[in-house]
């Protein structure tokens, strides 16, 4: 039986407060690109109670994706959007979740972020990594956007960190490692620096940041 929307409310109010879990569920986060790092930042932040989700990418499931990102098998095929709606509805099924396949650029993503508090950049590649944070820092200055460096190889997890680089700029990672050096990406660290990112979302809608 799928509880009530008051009941799993909550159950989520009793591990995190009434106050935090209320601003969490009337908070909107956008999560840009659902690889290795967007899928695994997805279903943490819908865990924890956000309220509304604005999911992009604009590729499909591949096999290639099974060993670190949060699909099945039986997803093969499907867009990604799609397959992460799917997937968040199983425990979070009063998530508000939007999906748009579509590749982001300076034009849409000035209208496609316009109503997301917090921006998760997820991409793998640095081009358009550069472009979504010059872009929002550029339109929406307001806005906070908490990007990802760094989670290649078997390096010691110790190293993913979060630097704080300007006032509403956080990147996660290592800085340092490259996938095109170590060719491998393995599930536990890319999580690692996903969880980071997913964390840093939280602590800034609780004001665990300074200004």
């Amino acid at each position: 039986m799928i509880p009530t929307k008051e009941e799993l409310f909550n159950s989520l109010a009793a591990r995190h407060g009434v106050s935090l879990q209320k601003k969490l569920s009337e908070t909107t986060i956008a999560v840009c690109g659902l690889g290795g790092l967007g899928s695994n930042v997805a279903i943490s932040l819908a865990r924890s109670g956000i309220g509304r989700l604005l999911l992009i990418d604009f590729d499909k499931v591949d096999l290639s994706n099974i060993n670190r990102q949060q699909y099945s098998i039986s997803q093969l095929g499907m867009m990604k959007t799609e397959a992460m709606k799917d997937n968040i509805k199983c425990f979070a099924p009063y998530c508000e979740t939007e999906g748009y396949n579509v590749k982001l650029n300076e034009e849409n993503c000035i209208s496609l972020l316009r109503e997301a508090e917090i921006i998760c950049e997820c991409f793998d590649n640095p081009e358009c990594k550069a472009m979504l944070v010059n872009t929002v820092t550029e339109n929406y200055p307001d806005k906070y956007i908490v990007s990802a460096s760094g989670m290649s190889g078997l390096h010691s997890p110790n190293k993913i960190q979060t630097r704080k680089i300007t006032k509403r700029l956080y990147i996660c990672g290592d800085g340092e490692s490259d996938v095109s050096v170590d060719g491998t990406l393995f599930a536990p660290r890319v999580m690692l620096c996903a969880a980071h990112q997913a964390t840093t979302v939280l602590r800034i809608l609780a004001g665990e940041f300074s200004e």
